[in-house]
């Protein structure tokens, strides 16, 4: 008998969307097999349903040559089938203890009683910790603990439950470069004892330094299924685009004026290193990263939303004080459309007419009185604008579609009339007739004279509309290339952890 966990033919469709398309994957125990491809390729509909959170699929899925039903995270479990999600702090209880978070699911009492038998307990928290070779106190809350901790106490709660195979998706999108290394040696210590290890990631480097297998998915289609031995970091790139982008949205041309805003040495904890860079008036200069690579950090850092940051940052030469608020950054004419627009760029419950003025509230107030007609004026002004498809200046934001909202966070800053405007993953989760018109908006900022930073994981994009493109790479800038120089391959290869050939 083979231990092997197989899935064959896995169709599943949204409405009119086909997410998979008679998919085949396996993993066998012992073996760590990497399920690439690009945003949108259907790795994670494939490992919901594995996980059981799709409950409706076609197709099979069998467990030692014998088939088994999943519909349910239950189902999952009872086959010894675990997932660790990227964003560990959703899986974790802070203010319970590190033993009590691993035996979440375990009920220990004793028998015919309901008392809680804490000493088994912590003896079988620590005995799974063990197994990785981790020390933690498991009477230590887990708010305390490091990032990587908190993984080590997920990775536990599945040993706890006598996992067989394990799902790891960008595990190490929110760690450092340290932390990686020692999940890295988890990895390889739970391989030794059998498990069998599904890794998703976009870093490259790191696929090709731990699995055995590779398999590539786009479009909701296998492409290619391999072993690392017979493969190369250029083939699997090859096998995840397929096809090239750069024609799809097609650049206005805007002459290049001055420096706007100057960037020197900027650091921020372990997540930042001495990154320096510049942008020019009616320029828009993309950051290239994949998750966890730091672009978001770099945002925040510019806006004032991270503290303890070093460097320098200049617009229209001036010099900026650093760890200010981001009261300070926006009267010096800097911007941010924040990746997570609705607990950062937007006001959910208000109406777009007080999303829209609320930078810029002075100009609409006279002696402490809110001067409506004029708000209101302008409010109908910027969404002609930014084409805000909505019943009403008076609709809540968090009513709008997610372009709709998009185009909101977006409306604010023109209001205020900044110099420099940071886009953080600005299409995430739009539309394409919405993000055709985010372009569009985008370009038209530098035909003002404005400065842009796009920093996205979208590499499509970029090779679209930026003019430069630097790569990040674990918080530093490992490439700088032209639009004319720039192809997928290459912002994949140096996103992905590659090295000057």
């Amino acid at each position: 008998m083979v231990h092997r966990l197989k899935m064959t033919n896995i169709t599943k469709a949204f409405g009119s969307f086909q997410a998979l398309k008679d998919v085949q994957f396996s993993v066998t125990k012992g073996e760590v097999h990497a399920l690439l491809g690009a945003n949108g390729a259907g790795k994670s509909t494939l490992m919901k349903i594995l996980s059981g959170t799709y409950e409706s699929y076609e197709g099979t899925i069998e467990k030692n040559e014998q088939t088994i039903s999943i519909h349910s995270p239950k189902d999952a479990k009872n086959h010894g089938l675990q997932i660790v999600h990227q964003e560990v702090d959703m899986a974790l209880i802070p203010s319970l203890s590190v033993a009590e978070n691993i035996m979440l699911d375990a009920q220990v009492t004793e028998k015919g009683s309901s008392l809680i038998k804490w000493k088994r307990i912590y003896e079988q928290a620590k005995a799974a910790l063990l197994r990785l070779g981790s020390n933690i106190d498991v009477k230590k809350t887990v708010g305390e603990l490091t990032l990587s901790e908190k993984q080590q106490v997920l990775l536990a709660r599945a040993i706890a439950q006598d996992v067989e195979y394990l799902i790891l998706d960008e595990p190490t999108a929110p760690l450092s470069v340290e932390e990686t290394k020692r999940l890295f040696h988890v990895i390889r210590t739970l391989k030794e004892q059998g498990v069998g290890i599904i890794y998703i990631s976009h870093r490259l480097q790191e696929v090709f330094d731990l699995a055995d297998r590779v398999t590539v998915l786009r479009d909701g289609e296998h492409i290619i299924t391999t072993t690392i031995q017979t493969t190369s970091i250029d083939e699997v790139i090859s096998h995840m685009l397929g096809k090239t982008f750069s024609g799809e949205f097609p650049k206005d041309t805007v002459p290049i004026g001055p420096v706007v805003m100057e960037v020197e040495n900027l650091s921020w904890s372990t997540k930042l290193s001495n990154l320096s860079f510049h942008v020019n008036e009616g320029e828009i200069v993309g950051i290239a990263g994949l998750v966890g690579a730091g672009k978001t950090e770099l945002c925040r850092s510019l806006f004032g939303l991270q503290q303890g940051v070093s460097g320098r940052i200049r617009v229209r030469g001036q010099l900026l004080k650093t760890n200010k608020e981001p009261y300070y950054y926006i009267n010096h004419g800097i911007s941010l459309v924040p990746e997570e627009r609705r607990k950062e760029g937007i006001l959910v419950e208000e109406s777009i007419t007080a999303n829209l003025t609320l930078p810029s509230l002075a100009r609409f107030t006279k002696l402490s009185f809110l001067l409506k007609e004029k708000e209101k004026a302008q409010a109908v002004k910027t969404v002609q604008e930014v084409g805000v498809k909505a019943s009403s200046i008076k609709q809540a934001v968090g009513t709008l579609s997610g372009g709709n909202q998009q185009k909101v966070a977006i409306g604010k800053w023109l209001v205020k009339d900044a110099d420099v405007y940071l886009f953080d993953e600005p299409t995430k989760g739009v539309d394409v007739g919405s993000k055709r018109d985010i372009f569009e908006l985008v370009n038209g900022l530098v035909k003002q004279g404005k400065g842009v930073v796009y920093a996205t994981c979208e590499f499509n994009e970029l090779i679209g509309i930026a003019d430069r493109i630097y790569v990040m790479y674990n918080g530093a800038f490992v490439k700088e290339l032209t639009r004319a120089e720039a192809t997928h391959e290459q912002l994949f290869y140096y996103a992905a952890g590659g090295t000057e050939k």
